[in-house]
């Protein structure tokens, strides 16, 4: 489908756009620059998450998918209980099996990131939901310095280690600021954080899609 097929506009939005969201809608795919290895690495380094930013054509199609989903299951959270998270977490509010994020294997699921962002095409975009909570910064959205801790733990055993001695340099994660997620229902409190894989481990990181 070219950029051109699907017409959105930001008051089309059917969630809140960011200015670089606004920017991009102005933008063709041949304009568009899409995140290289490096510069996401950068984006994560600095904590500037907002930068992150869809394809055009793929964010004009995110929009409209959203505005049908939501009109069809009344809710993001809705569709994602019912197709995406494990039909054993039941309904909100979630029961978690563990108070600590990613202790218990039942309480997360590792996915690849149906909608990513505008990557370069040696990215593989996987997202990790946790029924469990991760405690975020009333004031500024972001995690707070012991889920921050708990999150790079869980990121190192679960996909670093098993990537061996250079495992480190293939794997980048983030978590959303409250502010720049899409799926707020859902987000705000039973959280999830995403992993961008190198070239290298592309077809690895698929393999730990259903765990």
């Amino acid at each position: 489908m070219s950029d051109v097929s699907v017409r959105a506009t930001p008051e089309d939005a059917p969630f809140p756009l960011t200015e670089v969201d606004k920017w991009v809608l102005s933008l063709t795919d041949d304009e568009y620059q899409y995140h290289d290895w490096e510069s996401v690495k950068k984006i994560i380094d600095e904590n500037n998450l907002s930068v992150l930013k869809r394809k055009p054509s793929d964010l004009r199609r995110y929009m409209k998918w959203t505005a049908e989903t939501k009109a069809e299951y009344g809710s993001m959270t809705n569709y994602l209980i019912k197709h995406r998270l494990p039909q054993t977490w039941g309904s909100l509010p979630f029961k978690p099996a563990s108070t600590v994020p990613f202790h218990d294997p039942s309480d997360y699921i590792v996915l690849i990131n149906d909608w990513p962002y505008g990557l370069t095409a040696n990215m593989t975009h996987i997202v990790v939901w946790s029924r469990t909570t991760i405690e975020t910064n009333p004031d500024t959205g972001d995690m707070t310095p012991e889920t921050r801790s708990i999150v790079t733990n869980f990121v190192k055993r679960f996909f670093v280690d098993r990537l061996g001695p250079d495992g480190d340099d293939k794997v980048l994660w983030f978590k959303n600021w409250v502010a720049l997620q899409s799926v707020r229902a859902l987000e705000r409190k039973y959280n999830s954080i995403r992993a961008l894989f190198s070239p290298y481990i592309t077809s690895r990181a698929i393999s730990f899609r259903c765990l």
